[in-house]
């Protein structure tokens, strides 16, 4: 399986001032799999080491930080003697061991010739918990379930995304439904590795459905595991309601829908250890399009996604001939996909910061405002080959903008005002920036 990621950890270890590494993604993205394969291919030699079940290790960083020590208590454990120039240190899980993260600012400052990288699946509830974290002293990296085009490459398209790379739109109409039948399957699938894994293999939509719902039941255990028990109840409640909320035609979350009542304040706490897990992406609006984005957030109103397509779906309980056949009643929810794809691909493509905006009477809106280079990008989505862009053109001569996106199943075509960008193409939206 290629992940993109890869080419990432390549130029990380060729950077001359290269510091520890952290990868950051939620439970079952493929972190560990990511860097033992970059060990692999990239390293004559590779020390691993899991925190979570090497329990003689997991109190290594409690007496001092001392490189050299730690270096041979690795050796010790994993039989490898470490050489700095072809040796790749992976801490797995390094949440479980205190003191781990803070270890990493002086391998930074006094031994940085070591090639260490280092995951963990509740790495941001970790640093949000008192952990003393080494700032300035690591570099990151983001992993998300597989994107649209690394599941072409994962189910043997790579002519089709060579096409798509290619912008011969053209040439792109004329596979026009092969995409969009691929497209369709990405949604029920999904992006996590071990669901695009099964289906490439095996082409069962059944076992895809039992792995995504065997996941979901794995981050419902993590809730009551890892979670403070004073806030799991509302932890499942709020991750229960998300699909019911995408539904709606307005997608601003309510917490009133989540219980009768509720209020802001009763889940805070739980939608920020949602967010520190990687399970929810978080997309406020801003009241109006300035830059940057940031300053004109609206911290009150937001839209709420999960991190891939095919676990909602599955939350759902969306069967895949409804799906892939369509279906009237299905409408509403195809909506809550297609805006849940998009965002998965938007949130793949670097520095781009992604909101949403709405007037203020919410008589209007638009899916998603982006901000890159300097430039703001106002995104609509369409499920279908639905042409209308009301809203857009209404933001678009309030704001006097000249680039807006509509992304929908319907051909590339660029207007004046507005470039049509099929769906099954967004990650191109990097080049238009």
């Amino acid at each position: 399986m290629e992940r993109y990621a890869m080419q990432e950890l390549i130029r990380w270890k060729n950077k001359q001032d290269r510091k520890p590494l952290l990868i950051r993604g939620a439970r079952q993205v493929g972190k560990t799999w990511l860097m033992q394969a970059f060990g692999k291919n990239e390293y004559a030699q590779t020390a691993y080491v899991n925190f979570e079940s090497s329990r003689l290790l997991q109190t290594l960083f409690v007496d001092n930080f001392d490189v050299q020590r730690i270096i041979t208590a690795l050796q010790i454990e994993t039989g490898v003697q470490i050489e700095a120039e072809n040796t790749l240190i992976i801490f797995d899980e390094i949440q479980e061991a205190k003191g781990a993260i803070t270890s990493l600012k002086y391998f930074c400052e006094t031994a940085s010739q070591y090639h260490i990288i280092a995951a963990g699946s509740l790495l941001g509830v970790a640093l949000h918990n008192h952990t003393s974290f080494p700032v300035g002293k690591v570099e990151f990296l983001d992993l998300y379930p597989l994107s649209f085009s690394e599941y072409l490459l994962a189910l043997n398209q790579q002519p089709l995304l060579n096409l798509l790379k290619s912008r011969d739109w053209t040439l792109i109409k004329s596979f026009k439904e092969k995409y969009i039948q691929l497209l369709r399957q990405y949604y029920y699938v999904g992006g996590m590795p071990e669901a695009v894994l099964s289906y490439s293999r095996k082409n069962d939509f059944k076992e895809v459905r039992a792995i995504q719902k065997q996941i979901l039941s794995a981050y419902e255990l993590d809730f009551s595991k890892h979670a403070p028990n004073e806030i799991v109840p509302r932890i499942r409640m709020l991750w229960n309601a998300i699909p019911a909320q995408l539904a709606k035609e307005n997608k601003k979350f309510i917490y009133g829908a989540v219980k009768q009542g509720s209020r802001a304040k009763e889940y805070e706490l739980a939608l920020a250890w949602l967010i520190d897990c990687g399970l929810v992406h978080k997309v406020s609006r801003v009241s109006k399009p300035g830059i940057p984005l940031k300053a004109y957030e609206d911290s009150g109103a937001f839209k709420l996604f999960i991190l891939d397509v095919g676990l909602l779906g599955a939350m759902g309980d969306i069967d895949v001939k409804t799906l892939l056949a369509g279906n009237l009643i299905f409408g509403e929810f195809k909506g809550a996909l297609t805006e849940q794809y998009v965002l998965q691909q938007l949130r793949q493509i670097p520095n781009l910061a992604i909101y949403y905006w709405s007037s203020e009477r919410a008589t209007s809106e638009i899916d998603f405002l982006v901000q890159s280079l300097g430039v703001v990008i106002p995104i609509e989505v369409k499920a279908e080959e639905n042409l209308h862009a009301k809203s857009l053109r209404a933001f678009c001569q309030k704001y006097s903008y000249t680039l807006a996106v509509r992304t929908s199943m319907s051909d590339f075509r660029k207007e004046d005002w507005l470039t049509n960008l099929p769906l099954y193409a967004i990650s191109e939206l990097e080049e238009l920036v």
